[in-house]
């Protein structure tokens, strides 16, 4: 932030893009650093939500076995919420209008506060919607309650994630259909990564959530043909070898 700041020309607005899996609230702590506290205001908190995702229920609550707490999942998805100043509903062109409204129903019945909902399509917003909020989130923490606020928070290290080698594939069709076995059978929460496919000069972009798969030749390959997949679940169903074994066999 500081040497952005110290630019002959520093940005008007500048955007952090976290994890998926990211606590939102502990970044916005941050921001009463010294050297910037009086520079920057985090101008809003924006959430995404999954519609089909959302309106099928994977981020219901559940209690993990022994745990006392929400599933992590579930934990992750109200602390990102709930610390919002906007949501945007994604991938509404592959929702019906029965999921779109199943998902806003879920996304009121977790917000502890009203809160816009848009939905958008392959990620596209006019940034005239999201930027200019002026929430001046950093001075709100009180109105954005957080599952791991106060003095019986508990680590939050309940999602690993391994990067697989992948040989030269010859089937785009055949790889995303290990990648929905893998959430099938093994529960696998996102996978993500680029490919190298026989007498392709473009690489293959792959992104799945759960076992929704999309892939695409998104730009020739520079460097190295390397394919490689990062694969992201909770720890519990994390098997490297089993994991392997589906997608390379």
């Amino acid at each position: 932030m500081e040497q952005l700041l110290a630019l002959p020309e520093p940005p008007d607005h500048i955007l952090i893009e976290t994890s998926g899996l990211a606590l939102p609230k502990p970044l916005l702590k941050a921001f009463d650093w010294p050297a910037i506290r009086s520079r920057i205001t985090v101008d809003g908190v924006i959430a995404l939500a999954d519609s089909e995702a959302l309106a099928a229920g994977a981020f219901d609550e559940g209690e993990t076995e022994g745990s006392g707490h929400d599933s992590p999942l579930a934990e992750v998805f109200e602390d990102q919420v709930n610390c919002a100043d906007i949501v945007l509903l994604t991938k509404a062109d592959l929702a019906s209008e029965a999921v779109k409204a199943a998902a806003r129903t879920r996304l009121a019945a977790i917000a502890q506060r009203s809160l816009p909902v848009i939905e958008i399509s392959e990620g596209v917003i006019d940034p005239r919607v999201i930027l200019g909020l002026e929430a001046k989130a950093e001075d709100d923490l009180a109105a954005r309650p957080s599952h791991h606020d106060g003095a019986d928070d508990h680590e939050h290290e309940d999602f690993e994630s391994i990067v697989v080698d992948l040989p030269e594939i010859t089937d785009p069709a055949d790889l995303a259909a290990r990648i929905e076995r893998l959430a099938r059978e093994q529960h696998i929460l996102r996978v993500k990564g680029h490919v190298a496919v026989a007498g392709k000069p473009m690489r293959l972009l792959v992104q799945a959530v759960g076992a929704r798969v999309r892939h695409q030749y998104d730009q020739p390959w520079r460097g190295p043909r390397h394919s490689q997949l990062v694969v992201i679940a909770e720890h519990h169903d994390i098997d490297p070898a089993a994991i392997r074994k589906v997608l390379v066999g």
